[in-house]
Formats: C-alpha cells, sequence, structure tokens
C-alpha cells in the first residue's frame, strides 16, 4: 500500500513551478501516479494526466486518477502542442535507447507550453558509473551530467534538470 511519501515532492513541485487550481501537468513515465495523485492533494482544483509503457501500472495506478492515465510510449505523445502547463519526467528517460530518448525528449518539448523538469540517473565519476552500471538494471542511457545537458539541447528543450547519483 502507498505511505504518502510522494506529497513534500509534490509540495515542492507545487511551489517552485507556481502550481495552481487549472493548471494542466503531465508525467511522462508515471508509474503507478502516486505523484500525480499527490499533486491533486497539493493543489486542488489542478488537471494531471500521466503516460507509462507499463499496462500494470496503469491498471494498478491510484484509484483518484486512474481515469486520467494512459499506457503508451513517451516517443509518441498522445496529446497536442502546447496542451500542458507543466511537465516532467522523472526517472524514466534512461531508460530509453538512444534514438528513442531523443525522440521522447522532442515530444515533452512538443507537448509543454513552457515548464519542464527532467530527472535521469547519471554520474560524476568513474565510481558512480560503476554503481549505476552494477545497480541499476533497466538503465538503457548512461551519460554524465553534461552529456544529458547537451541531449537536451539538441532536443530543444530548455527546461529544469535533475540528476541522481549512485555515490
Amino acid at each position: 500500500s502507498y505511505d504518502g511519501r510522494w506529497l513534500p515532492v509534490a509540495e515542492e513541485l507545487a511551489r517552485q513551478y507556481g502550481l495552481k487550481a487549472g493548471d494542466r501537468v503531465l508525467d511522462i513515465g508515471c508509474g503507478k501516479a502516486f505523484l500525480l495523485y499527490e499533486l491533486t492533494q497539493a493543489v486542488p482544483g489542478i488537471e494531471v494526466s500521466g503516460i507509462d509503457i507499463s499496462e500494470y501500472g496503469i491498471a494498478h495506478a491510484k484509484e483518484e486518477v486512474r481515469d486520467n492515465l494512459k499506457a503508451g510510449s513517451c516517443t509518441s505523445l498522445p496529446y497536442g502542442d502546447d496542451s500542458f502547463d507543466f511537465v516532467y519526467s522523472i526517472n524514466t528517460f534512461h531508460n530509453l535507447a538512444i534514438q528513442d530518448l531523443f525522440q521522447a525528449v522532442r515530444e515533452m518539448v512538443r507537448v509543454a507550453r513552457g515548464k519542464a523538469y527532467i530527472c535521469v540517473e547519471s554520474f560524476r565519476n568513474e565510481r558512480e558509473k560503476a554503481n549505476l552500471l552494477y545497480w541499476q538494471l533497466t538503465c538503457r542511457s548512461f551519460h554524465d551530467p553534461d552529456e544529458w545537458e547537451w541531449i537536451y539541447g539538441q532536443c530543444g528543450y530548455d527546461g529544469d534538470v535533475g540528476f541522481i547519483y549512485f555515490e
């Protein structure tokens, strides 16, 4: 069962991005949508959407937001251009092969009206790279932060970025 651990993250995102009632938010790689659910608690009246490759994740997602979720690929988002006030992707894009990664970031840029945030796993030194290779079973795209920033730039992404390191 879900323990509420995503509420502080939702509150921080709401504060940092000035989210308010009526804003449309998309989570790319939403999993069971715990963070989207908490955004609806942190910002009453917010409109949330989520997409994830896992049919299982969507089927077992938080009931309160399940109707707003779609199973599908982040390389072909089923949403119109500029249709979201805030788009984010946390711990998803590093799981993509390089050609899919570029397409996914371009799609994120396409559907976002402005505010955006991507967080991926990365490394700053050989030890963290070894740890990432050893611990992360689904990671396909291994890049240091400079390389990630270059990829984002190639795709026209100028939103915020975050990195998780295996120290």
